[in-house]
């Protein structure tokens, strides 16, 4: 009994087992599957092969001669031996004066070989022109070298004339080239048609920081050279006569998570208020660049709508921390989902950020603050003292808070920076933080983040790195303590906010 090679049954598919002589589904005698046919002997590499030898080179020759059909012995599909050309010699054998070895004619049957670029071959009796040498020929076996160049195609091989002179077996000399001192081959210049033009780019586009010349698509990317281009985000600047801000990505984040708002109005008796928002996105939370920049905004608007309605500074600021943290808060909302009937988990990493505010108005210095972003008081005389007038909601103040470490202490602890109030679906409780101050003379309040705190923590080192002249060159002051922190590192984000403190007629009172 033969015994099958199947896996399956040829009748229903069904799984064979090795020696089953009948289906177990459907009965199908596998005794009458026919034994599958003998395979075809494989030549095993390596196997030496008899090659005809290979043709000689003529002297002056820059090429082997050419073999030709028929050149070769060789057995027709029948396995008998080729007959002889009609007319000529017989296959393999040598053309008359010639030298011993193969010879490559053009006459003989079969379609003539082809010339360079396409070009038929010549008529019977005719040689082709070598490239060894001009006037030499062959002796009727050498197929034409065609010149080469690097600076663009052959004019033999780009033109009507070109072709024909190489199928007449007399291509043209190639084209002149220009001398160089040193030797090396002449280059052609390049196409100016080839050069993409510099031109204006239409309304709301720009051209590319790298090539400009293109144009930058709605992706980032040139269209021209493919370049991306630079984030907003990356780098931002806002100035104002009465406040500016920069913001950096920094050194070492793959992107800008901080975020600002700044602005100028008045308050009902016509007198200026200034503002200055600034927010930085939780890391550890997903999408904490639109949470910083929810944030700001929703602040920023809330205080321009509040103060020129005559609400009190300070109570404005804790309106505006609430609508930033309502604001924060809208990210984590799935549109169309049952909030957390859909997914009961989605708050435990719901977007967030820290926030800090200032307000100037009225005499009065207001500031307002969630989390770890700091505000600072530099005074225009930098003999009295600076202050900083916020605290951190981190673990190393509530450390410091409860008497359980010195602030040396906790700040040098790994934990130090672990914050434990933000803005955010997530958070424990909104506890926003105001204080209202009344400083005696005129100076500059720092809004920063940590990416610049970290680098100037003490009100002290702060003021030292504050130029002198900020309060009357602000986005110059702003630009110097953000290269402060990029020349320390630059190990986050980094956003600041200047705004200068005038005293008003009247101004009495002390911080």
């Amino acid at each position: 009994m033969p015994q099958h090679d199947l896996s399956a049954c040829p009748g229903c598919a069904e799984p064979l087992d090795s020696g089953d002589r009948f289906c177990g589904a459907c009965g199908y005698d596998l005794s009458a599957v026919p034994a599958p046919p003998a395979d075809r002997p494989t030549v095993a590499i390596g196997t030496p092969v008899n090659w005809p030898d290979a043709p000689p080179r003529d002297p002056g020759s820059l090429s082997t001669v050419t073999q030709h059909p028929g050149d070769l012995p060789g057995t027709d599909s029948g396995g008998h031996d080729l007959p002889p050309t009609p007319g000529g010699p017989a296959y393999g054998a040598p053309a008359a004066g010639a030298a011993p070895g193969p010879t490559a004619r053009a006459e003989g049957p079969g379609p003539l070989p082809q010339g360079p670029a396409g070009s038929a071959a010549p008529a019977a009796g005719a040689s082709w022109e070598t490239g060894a040498a001009p006037g030499a020929v062959a002796s009727g076996r050498d197929m034409a070298t065609v010149p080469v160049r690097t600076d663009g195609p052959h004019a033999a091989a780009t033109s009507g004339s070109g072709l024909a002179a190489l199928a007449a077996g007399t291509p043209e000399p190639p084209a002149p080239t220009p001398a160089v001192p040193d030797g090396d081959f002449a280059l052609a210049a390049p196409d100016p048609r080839t050069v993409p033009p510099t031109a204006t780019p239409p309304a709301g586009t720009k051209l590319c920081v790298a090539c400009r010349a293109g144009h930058v698509d709605p992706d980032g990317y040139c269209e021209n050279c493919g370049h991306a281009q630079p984030r907003e985000r990356d780098h931002m600047e806002q100035e104002l006569s009465t406040v500016a801000a920069v913001s950096d990505r920094g050194l070492r984040h793959h992107r800008n998570e901080d975020a600002f708002a700044v602005s100028a109005t008045a308050l009902p008796d016509g007198s200026p208020a200034t503002l200055a928002i600034v927010c930085d996105g939780v890391s550890s939370a997903t999408r904490p660049d639109e949470a910083s920049a929810a944030a700001a905004s929703a602040a920023g608007q809330t205080l321009l709508t509040a103060l020129p309605r005559g609400t009190h500074p300070q109570q404005a600021m804790h309106e505006a921390i609430v609508a930033a943290s309502e604001a924060v808060n809208a990210l984590a909302e799935e549109p169309g989902q049952g909030g957390m009937e859909h997914d009961p988990h989605r708050h435990q990493n719901a977007p967030a950020c820290t926030i800090v505010g200032a307000v100037v108005a009225d005499g009065l210095l207001i500031v307002g603050w969630v989390g770890d972003s700091r505000a600072y008081w530099v005074p225009d005389d930098r003999t009295s003292p600076p202050a900083r007038l916020t605290q951190d909601d981190s673990w190393a103040a509530q450390m410091v808070a409860a008497g359980l470490m010195n602030e040396a202490e906790a700040y040098a602890d790994e934990r130090a920076h672990a914050i434990t109030g933000w803005l955010g679906a997530d958070a424990y409780e909104l506890e926003p933080h105001t204080a209202a101050f009344k400083p005696d003379r005129p100076g500059v309040v720092v809004v920063c983040t940590d990416g610049l705190w970290n680098y100037a923590e003490a009100a002290e080192d702060m003021a030292r790195v504050v130029p002198p002249d900020a309060a009357g060159r602000l986005l110059h002051g702003a630009q110097v303590l953000v290269g402060h922190a990029l020349d320390g590192g630059g190990h986050d984000n980094v956003t600041v906010a200047l705004l200068p403190f005038a005293l008003s007629p009247q101004g009495a009172g002390s911080a």
